[in-house]
């Protein structure tokens, strides 16, 4: 097999490979988290209809008896006797019931963008998850080309140590490192295994499901300057929505609570049988007066102002943080692309053209094994390294994603 074959990347699509847009549009369908949390948004959805109506009114029956405890004693014949019917209805003063329905409103409002906020953690999750796969599975795929190279190394040594232009310290150094590719081989597999098993969690698949996924994929770009993506997080961010709800909802609970000095009341009617005698009708307003104000209504209004001021400080903290974590990432991110354009433009070309010249002058004995070695180690370095880079760019770009609120479409 020639020199170069054996050093070129091979890449391929296995068959059945699964597109990263397509696990998202599954995990959307099935994942148990993402249906939880549009389920308690659709169950906010019916608070404030709820919380804007009037209490349920109260209906009496009841009768007063002279001249005995039975029903109908006395009636027609005592002006107290009688057998009625009374209807009670408990109205909130004016204002109360639209700023409970406005407050429910909110709640539903933040709901939605805590189901936004799942959907999003769930596929930056998933795609963390895959690209994290597709590093373990591009690092099988270099160990086995570097176990294939060294034992072309290793046969050439042997060659030349039988016909003594070769030390057996050459052979043992060749089959540590090819020993050591072994166990490079196992933790590879193992976070292959890893994240298929939590490629499946988020899908709500079997375990066991095999995950196959295309060994060659597009690096890609930053998809926008630092001030862009920073200004996409403040419109659409769902943690930083979410904060701004609870300032909102704050703001009507002490409105609401200041409503609190205002009495509400209960409007009755009735009507009453007096058999013989002319009926009895009945019409009432009972006002409940808010007495302990000092005590009560004072003291709810100061914790609402309290809740206020912690929501907004809840608010600037979310923002602060969450621009702190876009700048790292997108540090990280820009970074792991530049060392990329480095290691695939010049210092990996650059190795493979080391290693080919040191290949063919050691087989012919004017390069010792040390210098190939050495050339070697260090193709193998600079490849696992761009590719970890790689990763690296991708988780950077899908935190990215989901901080600022930037769905990825199935």
């Amino acid at each position: 097999m020639e020199l170069r074959i054996v050093i070129c990347l091979w890449l391929s699509f296995p068959l059945g490979a699964q597109s990263l847009p397509s696990l998202v549009d599954e995990a959307l369908r099935n994942n148990r988290d993402i249906l939880a949390a549009q389920k308690r948004y659709e169950a906010a959805k019916q608070r404030p209809a709820q919380e804007a109506s009037l209490p349920d009114p109260t209906l009496s029956l009841g009768y007063t008896a002279n001249g005995g405890p039975w029903p109908v004693a006395g009636i027609g014949t005592a002006a107290t006797s009688n057998a009625g019917v009374m209807i009670s209805q408990e109205v909130p003063f004016p204002g109360k019931r639209k700023l409970r329905g406005e407050i429910a409103q909110t709640d539903a409002a933040a709901a939605f963008e805590q189901y936004r906020m799942v959907r999003l953690g769930v596929i930056s999750r998933l795609e963390q998850a895959w690209h994290e796969l597709h590093h373990a599975v591009v690092g099988i795929d270099y160990v086995h080309r570097y176990q294939e190279l060294l034992r072309h190394i290793l046969d050439v040594a042997q060659a030349r140590y039988s016909v003594g232009q070769g030390s057996q310290q050459e052979i043992f150094k060749a089959q540590t490192q090819f020993s050591i590719f072994e166990t490079e081989l196992l933790r590879f597999q193992q976070e292959k295994t890893t994240r298929t098993i939590e490629i499946n969690a988020l899908l709500n698949r079997a375990p066991d499901t095999p995950v196959e996924i295309p060994l060659d994929i597009p690096t890609g770009e930053l998809p926008a300057t630092l001030d862009q993506i920073l200004k996409e997080a403040r419109a659409n961010s769902p943690s930083l929505a979410i904060e701004q709800k609870l300032v909102e909802r704050s703001e009507l609970a002490a409105n609401l609570a200041r409503k609190g000095y205002y009495p509400d009341y209960t409007l009755s009617g009735g009507y009453f049988n007096q058999g013989s005698m002319p009926s009895m009708w009945q019409v009432r307003v009972d006002v409940k007066l808010p007495a302990w104000f000092w005590d009560k209504q004072r003291a709810a209004v100061n914790e609402q102002y309290f809740t206020a001021s912690e929501a907004r400080h809840s608010y600037e903290s979310t923002g602060v943080d969450l621009d702190a974590r876009i700048r790292s990432d997108y540090t990280l991110a820009a970074t792991s692309r530049k060392l990329i354009d480095l290691y695939e433009k010049s210092v990996i070309p650059e190795a493979r053209l080391a290693l080919e010249s040191s290949m063919t002058s050691y087989e012919t004995g004017s390069l010792d094994f040390l210098a190939l070695y050495s050339n070697f180690m260090n193709l193998v370095d600079y490849e696992l390294r761009d590719h970890e880079e790689i990763m690296q760019f991708h988780l950077a770009l899908a935190r990215l994603r989901e901080m600022t609120g930037t769905e990825m479409k199935p």
